[in-house]
C-alpha cells in the first residue's frame, strides 16, 4: 500500500470515528432515561421565552443551570407566532430557535411542548382567537376538519423551525423530549384525536421520545396518554403517593413528573400572591432526588404576561389571570435569585448526572433603578378619537372574533328610540363593560360577578345615545368552557322582551400604532370617561423597574411602545415591571389607558422593588457566598 493510500485510509478511520463520537441519544428503556447509552435523570424547570423578551433569554437560562438544573421546558404558543395573514413570525421575542440554541449553550437540555393546546394561564390556552369566529368549530378533538388541518399547518410551521435541534439530528441539538397536547386527561377522551397528533408528529420529523403530561389519578391518566407514549404525572404535593398512582397505572416505565408545582397562578381580585409552603417543598424534592424520579418543576422562572397575553379559568366565576406570572418561582419575574433558588441548587448540586459540568456560578442579579416622578402632560379623551375608518355597522352586536379582532377592547353605539325605560341587560359581557348614555356614566358590569342588568335612569329622552366599552381580559385556558367570545356575545335586550338593534361596533385593539397616533392635547383632562395619558422622561442609564400603579384605577400601559400589560386597583398586584433592554438612555415615553378613574394623578414613578411582592428576594452577599458552597 503507498503511502498516499495509508494516509487517505488514516484520514476516513479518523473522520468515521469523528462522526461516530458525535452521534447523541436520548431514549426510554424500561423503567429509565438514557442519555448517550447512560442512565439519565431529568432535572427539568418551565420557562416560556415568550414571557421574556429574547434580550433576558441567556441570563434567565444560565441561572437554570446554575441552580442545578439540566433541562428546561417549554410551551410553543400557536397564537404567538401565528400573524394576521396566515404566516408564522419566529424573529425576534418569537425566535424559538435561538431560545433552543441559547439552551444548549448553557449546558441544557430542552423539552419542547408544542400543544397544539397548551393552557399556561395564556390566552385561549395557545389557539389563535379567530377559531372562534367559526360557530360550528370544535376544539381538541377530530370532529371539525377545519380545526385539524389549521393544527397541522401550525405544527409544520414549528417543525422547520426546530427538527434539527433535535438530540437524534446529524448534528446533535440539544431537544431530548416532546409533548403531545397538554393535560388532554382533564378536559376529554378522544383517543383517536391522541393518535391523530402522535402521527403528525412523527410525520413532521419530530423523532425524540413522546409523553403526555396528566394529573395522576387512573381516570386522567386513561382519556390523556395512549399505550404508545410515555405518561407523566402533575402534582403538587405528595410525590411518593402521585408516583404510586403512576405505577399502578403502567409498570416498567420513568417515573417524572411533568409540572411539579412550585407556585401557582393567581387571579384578580385574589388577596394573595399564590406561593406554595417551601418547607414541604424541600420534602417533595429530596423525596425525588432519593428515590430515582425526573421532573419538571412548574415554574422555574414565570416571566410576564405582556400586552393581552394573560388567560383566564372559568370554574363557578369567571377570573382572569394578573399580568405577571412570577408563579412564586425560584427566579422571580424579573431575574431575582430567591432563597428557595439557593436551597433548591444546595440540593441538586449533589444529584448531577455522572459526566456533567459542575454548576457554574449564580448570574449577577439584573440591575435595578428608581425612576422619579414621570410628568404626563398630554391627555387625549377614547370617545373624541374613535376608528371611525373601523367601524362596523351591524343590526346585532357582534363579538370581537366575528369581526376579526383578537384583544382588546370594543366600543358598540346606538340610539334609542324605542324602549327608554326599566332595565337594560347585556347578554353577556366577556368581561368588563363601562356604560354611558349622552356621556354620562351609568353603569359597570362585571362578568365574574354574573350580573348583566343595568337601571335605566328615570325620564329618559328619545334619541339617547348609548355606548358600552367592552374590555376582553383573557380567554379562557382550561376546562369545559374553553369557546370564549369576546365582546357583548349575544344581545342587548331591554326589560327581558326587546332587543335593540341597529349598532356601530369600533374595533379598538389598542395596538401601539393607534395609541401613538391620537391627538395628544397639553395638559390633563379631567373628565369620566377612558383617557390616554402620554408622558416623557430621560434616563441616564437603564435598569430594571417597576411602576408604582397604586394610585390608579384599571388600564394598560405602554413604555416606548412596549405594552406591559394590565393593571387594576383590586390587586394584588398593582405594579408593572419594565425591562431594562425596553428602557433607553436620553428620552423615552409612556401612554397609560385609564379606564376608571377620573382623578388620575398627573406623575408615574418607577421603583427598584415592587409594590407588590411575592416572594422575598436574596441579600447580594448571601449570593455571593453561597457561589463558594457548591460542587
Amino acid at each position: 500500500m503507498s503511502m498516499r493510500s495509508l494516509c487517505s485510509l488514516v484520514l476516513l478511520l479518523l473522520w468515521a470515528l469523528q462522526g461516530f463520537s458525535q452521534s447523541e441519544s436520548f431514549e426510554i428503556r424500561g423503567d429509565q432515561f438514557y442519555k448517550n447509552g447512560k442512565p439519565y435523570r431529568v432535572f427539568s424547570g418551565s420557562i416560556h421565552y415568550s414571557r421574556i423578551p429574547h434580550q433576558k433569554w441567556k441570563e434567565r437560562l444560565h441561572q437554570a443551570r446554575a441552580m442545578g438544573l439540566n433541562t428546561i421546558c417549554t410551551y410553543v404558543f400557536w397564537n404567538f407566532h401565528e400573524q394576521k395573514d396566515g404566516s408564522f413570525d419566529f424573529t425576534g421575542d418569537r425566535n424559538l430557535r435561538k431560545f433552543i440554541e441559547l439552551a444548549g449553550e448553557e449546558g441544557l437540555n430542552v423539552i419542547v411542548r408544542p400543544g397544539p393546546y397548551v393552557c399556561a394561564e395564556w390566552d385561549l390556552g395557545g389557539f389563535p382567537a379567530r377559531l372562534l369566529a367559526d360557530k360550528n368549530m370544535r376544539l381538541r378533538c377530530l370532529d371539525s376538519p377545519v380545526y385539524v388541518e389549521e393544527t397541522e399547518k401550525y405544527i409544520r410551521a414549528v417543525a422547520a423551525e426546530i427538527t434539527d435541534l433535535q438530540i437524534s439530528s446529524e448534528k446533535p441539538g440539544p431537544i431530548i423530549m416532546f409533548q403531545v397536547e397538554n393535560e388532554y386527561g382533564s378536559y376529554g377522551n378522544d383517543h383517536e384525536y391522541i393518535s391523530y397528533l402522535e402521527k403528525l408528529f412523527k410525520d413532521v420529523g419530530f423523532d425524540v421520545p413522546f409523553f403526555t403530561s396528566d394529573g395522576p389519578d387512573a381516570k386522567n391518566l386513561h382519556a390523556g396518554t395512549s399505550p404508545t407514549m410515555l405518561p407523566i404525572i402533575n402534582f403538587a404535593e405528595d410525590p411518593e403517593k402521585q408516583f404510586n398512582k403512576l405505577a399502578e397505572y403502567r409498570a416498567n416505565i420513568p417515573h417524572m413528573s411533568g409540572e411539579w408545582w412550585v407556585g401557582w397562578l393567581t387571579h384578580w381580585g385574589e388577596g394573595n400572591w399564590k406561593n406554595q409552603n417551601e418547607e414541604r417543598q424541600k420534602k417533595e424534592l429530596k423525596y425525588m432526588l432519593e428515590n430515582d424520579k425526573s421532573f419538571n418543576m412548574f415554574m422555574f422562572h414565570g416571566g410576564t404576561n405582556f400586552g393581552f397575553w394573560a388567560g383566564a379559568n372559568h370554574f363557578k366565576t369567571y377570573a382572569a389571570d394578573i399580568t405577571s406570572y412570577d408563579y412564586g418561582a425560584p427566579l422571580t419575574e424579573g431575574g431575582n435569585v430567591t432563597s428557595e433558588f439557593l436551597w433548591m441548587r444546595e440540593m441538586l448540586s449533589k444529584y448531577q448526572n455522572k459526566g456533567e459540568n459542575r454548576l457554574p456560578k449564580i448570574g449577577a442579579e439584573p440591575k435595578a433603578i428608581n425612576i422619579d416622578s414621570i410628568a404626563l402632560t398630554k391627555s387625549a379623551l377614547l370617545f373624541d378619537q374613535l376608528p371611525v375608518q373601523n367601524m362596523i355597522k351591524s343590526k346585532q352586536t357582534k363579538t370581537m372574533e366575528e369581526i376579526g379582532q383578537d384583544f382588546g377592547f370594543i366600543l358598540y353605539k346606538t340610539t334609542l328610540d324605542s324602549w327608554l325605560d326599566g332595565t337594560m341587560t347585556l347578554n353577556e359581557v366577556h368581561d368588563y363593560a363601562w356604560i354611558y348614555l349622552d356621556g354620562k356614566l351609568i353603569g359597570e358590569v362585571n362578568r365574574n360577578k354574573s350580573n348583566w342588568d343595568i337601571q335605566l335612569p328615570d325620564n329618559l329622552e328619545r334619541g339617547a345615545e348609548l355606548l358600552i366599552l367592552v374590555e376582553a381580559m383573557g380567554r379562557n385556558n382550561f376546562g369545559s368552557q374553553l369557546f370564549d367570545s369576546k365582546g357583548i356575545t349575544n344581545r342587548v335586550d331591554f326589560n327581558y322582551v326587546f332587543t335593540q338593534m341597529n349598532w356601530e361596533i369600533y374595533p379598538l385593539p389598542m395596538d401601539y400604532e393607534y395609541v401613538s397616533s391620537l391627538e395628544y392635547k397639553k395638559d390633563i383632562v379631567v373628565n369620566n370617561e377612558p383617557s390616554f395619558y402620554r408622558g416623557e422622561f430621560e434616563l441616564s442609564e437603564v435598569g430594571d423597574t417597576y411602576l408604582d400603579l397604586r394610585a390608579w384605577g384599571k388600564g394598560v400601559v405602554w413604555v416606548n411602545g412596549h405594552n406591559l400589560g394590565r393593571y387594576w386597583n383590586i390587586g394584588p398586584q398593582y405594579d408593572l415591571y419594565v425591562p431594562d433592554c425596553w428602557l433607553k438612555e436620553g428620552k423615552n415615553e409612556i401612554i397609560i389607558f385609564e379606564t376608571s378613574k377620573s382623578d388620575v394623578p398627573k406623575y408615574i414613578s418607577g421603583v427598584k422593588t415592587r409594590v407588590s411582592l411575592s416572594k422575598g428576594e436574596i441579600d447580594k452577599n448571601k449570593l455571593d457566598s453561597h457561589n463558594g458552597n457548591v460542587n
